[in-house]
């Protein structure tokens, strides 16, 4: 049995950042932090545009309680205020520090740091490092954990929170190189798994992310919070799903229909193309419903839209946004210079997840707290998104609540002993769930059921729900579920066994699309990402509350948390 103080899983921003935080505060701290993948190929590194703070470089008549403002509008009132408090004051300091640590940000000429224009923000906020700003990140805080003495586990697999009592005890994990298994026992053990974009068919997410610890808490009796909400990007380049950055639009790129009109002006008649992601996805579809879509070979009618950079030019193409020039040149071979890129909304961001305090402990109640147990990132919910997070708002809220995390478990973790318990009755049931999925005799190969089910999800609970429909999803969904009992793993060996990864992600992504499905049918309104057309208003009256929904193999039961609201009252959300 391996032992370490703290205990982290995953390897983005968020756990990188807590870390190095908690060794910042006590270098004597034994921290471990596992991934299953290298931390430099976290979905992390993915994050193309920006990251905010009112640091005024560009505009002096920026705030943190603009900042603040902005997010909780952009949340639809749903996020916590006390919360966003935390993030906007933070934000500065943060970005600071990032660049004393190393971290190459995009300058002005004058040397400070540039700040560009993102959806949502009333000034120009969002500090990047040309459209790799995560990459850029991450790099400098993964650069520093073997400096720091941070004991990495890259490639293993982490299949159960050890949670008994109310208290987390570690957690089990198996070495995808060898299928070694070993427990790992904790004072404090800390999840930072990001999101679930691979519930659905289309997403902007690598193949990682699959909610795994999301569906841990949720088979350790813990709820989840707002799982209602999923963030759909209105420009995944199509037909492949990859995010076309908003730092594109924030760099002056137009949205256009079949028509070559720039419809944005009817949806957001203020902020156009730089309209929160919730209403500029909506915008897209209805152009697409209303025949005003673009088909690949450029008549009216078609599925996409298109998002034009050419009058833009290629220097500035080049210098701000050269990535997103690469990807549609890579995947569809487009030179965005002379032609403008196909986009429509693909699945993008988690704005629910498991529920934390401020300090970054997970909730088993909208009263109580699990003993020994925090979480930060994607994956965890505080919340400062809402129901709808503004871009450049996700890097930050993983790296100020990865520090925020990080000092408070470097002070919780001093007065505790290692926890009891049986680790071999854990080795047990691991090695009997991989078994039986070696040794299953199905006759449906894992990505049969998979796509099954992520068609389901975009099909039942996509830009747009309606009870029928998300109805009709969930009795496909257990079907989906008894057909998933009958898959079979082709690949028998002990090495590098990706097909066995994928039988054990799927058991999370079906677990986590079926909370979603039930979180949405439960919310009869519409609040930011989460859009009934049964219910096309918002009803604050009885919804102005977050869900927390448990999961049980006899049906899913939904309870309810009130909002923090100390500083902005509720409006109608206008743009």
């Amino acid at each position: 049995m391996l032992q370490h103080d703290v205990i982290i899983v995953g390897g983005g921003l968020a756990g990188c950042q807590a870390a190095l935080e908690i060794k910042r505060k006590n270098p004597y701290i034994d921290v471990g932090l596992v991934a299953k993948t290298h931390p430099i190929r976290s979905h992390s590194v993915a994050a193309q545009g920006g990251i905010a703070a009112s640091l005024n470089n560009v505009d002096p008549e920026d705030s943190w309680e603009a900042h603040a403002f902005d997010t909780v509008k952009g949340s639809d009132y749903l996020a916590d205020q006390d919360a966003v408090e935390i993030l906007t004051k933070e934000a500065p300091n943060v970005i600071i520090e990032l660049e004393h640590l190393g971290v190459l940000f995009s300058r002005l000429e004058d040397g400070r740091i540039a700040q560009r224009a993102f959806g949502g923000h009333s000034h120009n906020r969002a500090c990047y490092a040309s459209d790799k700003t995560g990459h850029a990140i991450l790099h400098e805080l993964v650069n520093n954990l073997r400096k720091n003495g941070v004991k990495i586990y890259d490639e293993w697999y982490v299949m159960e929170l050890i949670l008994e009592n109310n208290e987390a005890k570690g957690v089990v994990m198996y070495n995808i190189r060898d299928l070694t298994l070993e427990i790992v026992q904790a004072k404090t053990v800390m999840f930072a798994t990001g999101g679930y974009g691979r519930v659905f068919n289309t997403t902007s997410n690598d193949y990682a992310s699959t909610g795994d610890g999301l569906a841990m808490c949720a088979l350790a009796g813990l709820p989840l919070e707002d799982m209602e909400f999923v963030q759909f990007h209105p420009t995944g380049l199509y037909p492949v799903g990859v995010l076309i950055s908003e730092a594109v639009r924030g760099e002056g790129a137009y949205l256009r229909n079949s028509e070559g009109e720039r419809f944005m002006e009817r949806y957001a008649p203020k902020q156009m193309e730089l309209a929160p992601r919730d209403i500029t996805s909506r915008a897209i579809t209805l152009e697409i419903r209303a025949g005003r879509g673009i088909n690949l070979d450029g008549t009216a009618g078609g599925i996409f839209v298109h998002l034009d950079l050419r009058h833009m030019g290629k220097e500035k193409i080049m210098s701000r946004v050269p990535f997103c020039w690469e990807e549609a040149h890579r995947l569809l071979g487009i030179d965005a210079v002379n032609d403008p890129m196909p986009v429509r909304p693909t699945a993008h961001y988690s704005m629910g997840g498991i529920p934390v305090t401020t300090k970054g402990q997970v909730r088993k109640s909208a009263t109580e707290v699990v003993e020994g147990f925090f979480a930060a990132g994607e994956c965890a919910c505080v919340s400062v998104h809402g129901a709808n997070r503004l871009g450049s708002n996700s890097l930050l809220e993983c790296v100020v609540y990865g520090k925020v995390t990080g000092g408070a478990i470097a002070d919780y973790v001093l007065g505790r002993q290692f926890p009891v318990f049986n680790p071999q009755d854990y080795l047990n049931k691991a090695e009997k769930r991989i078994n039986n999925l070696l040794k299953k005799e199905g006759n449906l190969r894992i990505n049969e059921v998979r796509q099954g089910f992520q068609d389901c999800m975009t099909d039942h609970c996509g830009v747009f729900r309606v009870e029928k429909v998300m109805k009709e999803g969930l009795e496909r969904l257990q079907e989906l579920k008894q057909q998933a009992q009958q898959i079979y793993v082709d690949d028998k060996d002990t090495c590098f066994n990706t097909e066995l990864i994928e039988a054990l992600e799927l058991q999370s992504l079906m677990m986590v699309g079926e909370l979603i499905l039930t979180s949405a049918l439960n919310r009869q309104e519409s609040r930011g990402a989460h859009s009934r057309e049964d219910y096309p208003d918002r009803n604050d009256q009885t919804f102005l509350n977050h869900s927390l929904a448990y999961y049980n193999e006899n049906g899913i039961k939904i309870q309810y948390m009130p909002v923090v609201i100390n500083r902005f009252e509720p409006k109608e959300r206008k743009y």
